[in-house]
């Protein structure tokens, strides 16, 4: 209780100046928590607080509300914030809260729902500040003012024609040093960048990250604008990305979270874990193929997880270069022949220097100078193949319309397993006999 009663005086004390650092605040409780916290605010502090929420987060609190309290909650909300937390939402609970809303309300949120998930319309909030192009500046500088009074801040204000059309962007900076009989479209730039709903969130970012810029106007074909999409909207939804990367590369639901519940757990990682032991058994019977012989020379069980691992480890680093490329678009099927000419490069020169010290480890320590050749042959095959397959796989993936990172690593771990057992055993039944001297 006193930690909530802590969280409740900092939210409403702070949440004017800093409201990014107070939602990390009440993102470190628990949802049960935070949704007591937030029934402890005044109305409008208890919005503000929502809007700064991460919206998974978010969507965790309000499930735990009355679905009555959420509805009201969300139609409070700007509606491309209240998309992103109502995308969240699941089960009956979901159904019942968009019942409650505002039919008018819902049409906005549901074309927002309709672009891609990834895309430039749903990122895009809707807090944007738009002035006619004869409008002169001293009025434009008195209605800031006036959004200011009302915590409405901007980097920038939109320009529009006649027809409200995006036209232009007027910087701050310009307008304090124009002056006050100025009509804002001798000041504004009418070649700036904008970008379509339908933009992919790769392509912002390499926007965002050769220009530098703060926030950029999402405009229709028609030409009138529709929102903003802003570096802090973006930086969040790609460290949910790769949050939901890095599970799903392993075989986990991107919805689960560290506080679902026991049940959803294991329904979601019971399948993976199902085809993972699969794959185990396709290497189990490779091994098992070699039963007598592994049984006749024991060394040989020593050196076989030290194939198989050093395989996986060398194709999930291939896996990670791809993956990053794609995000970057510095990766596309048109020049996977090279990427994978490459890795295989690559993993040809590592093979061979790793090869050469596995060889002499396992002469050094058996005293067999055919294991350290078996190890050696059967290391740079392993290698070889890890490269293509953590560059190939991916690519594959994500030509036939499968996210590349959808267990990937699953993929990878069978395919260098697979080979590498094969041909460590499959080159330790060739040389047999000297490897029983």
């Amino acid at each position: 209780m006193q930690k909530i009663d802590a969280a409740t005086s900092i939210i409403k004390k702070f949440i004017g100046a800093e409201p990014t650092k107070v939602a990390q605040i009440v993102e470190s409780l628990s949802p049960e928590e935070s949704s007591q916290v937030i029934k402890s605010l005044g109305n409008q502090v208890a919005i503000e607080l929502i809007e700064n929420l991460n919206p998974t987060y978010a969507a965790a609190v309000l499930q735990i509300f009355s679905t009555k309290q959420s509805a009201d909650i969300l139609a409070s909300l700007e509606p491309h914030y209240s998309a992103k937390i109502i995308s969240d939402l699941s089960g009956d609970n979901k159904t019942k809260i968009l019942q409650l809303l505002d039919k008018d309300y819902l049409i906005k949120v549901g074309r927002i729902m309709d672009y891609p998930t990834d895309s430039a319309g749903r990122l895009m909030r809707g807090n944007f500040i738009v002035f006619k192009k004869d409008a002169l500046v001293k009025e434009v500088i008195e209605k800031l003012r006036h959004f200011a009074k009302r915590r409405i801040s901007t980097t920038y204000c939109y320009v529009l024609d006649e027809n409200n059309k995006f036209v232009g962007v007027v910087g701050m900076r310009d307008l304090i040093l124009s002056q006050n009989s100025t009509p804002i479209e001798k000041i504004m730039t009418t070649n700036a960048d904008k970008v379509s709903p339908f933009t992919d969130r790769e392509f912002l970012i390499r926007i965002f990250s050769d220009k530098h810029y703060v926030v950029i106007p999402v405009v229709d074909e028609s030409g009138f604008i529709l929102g903003v999409v802003n570096t802090k909207d973006l930086i969040e939804s790609t460290k949910e990305e790769a949050s939901e990367d890095i599970q799903i590369l392993f075989g986990v639901s991107p919805d689960e979270r560290v506080n679902s519940s026991i049940g959803f757990k294991i329904k979601r990682r019971i399948p993976w874990l199902s085809f993972n032991l699969l794959t185990a058994f396709m290497a189990a019977t490779v091994v098992a193929f070699y039963e007598d012989m592994i049984a006749k020379m024991a060394a040989l069980a020593i050196f076989l997880p030290v194939i198989a691992g050093q395989g996986g480890n060398a194709g999930t680093q291939t896996l990670a270069v791809v993956l990053r490329g794609m995000i970057m678009r510095e990766t596309a099927f048109k020049n996977s022949f090279k990427l994978l000419l490459n890795e295989l490069l690559v993993s040809l020169v590592n093979g061979i220097v790793i090869a050469l010290i596995t060889a002499l480890v396992a002469w050094y320590w058996k005293g067999n100078i055919y294991l350290g050749v078996v190890c050696g042959i059967a290391m740079v095959c392993t290698m070889l193949t890890a490269g293509v397959a953590g560059a190939f796989i991916p690519i594959a993936m994500k030509r036939i319309g499968v996210d590349p990172a959808h267990s990937s690593g699953i993929f990878i771990t069978t395919v260098t397993d697979v080979i590498g057992f094969f041909s460590f055993l499959g080159f330790a039944y060739l040389f047999q006999n000297k490897l029983m001297m």
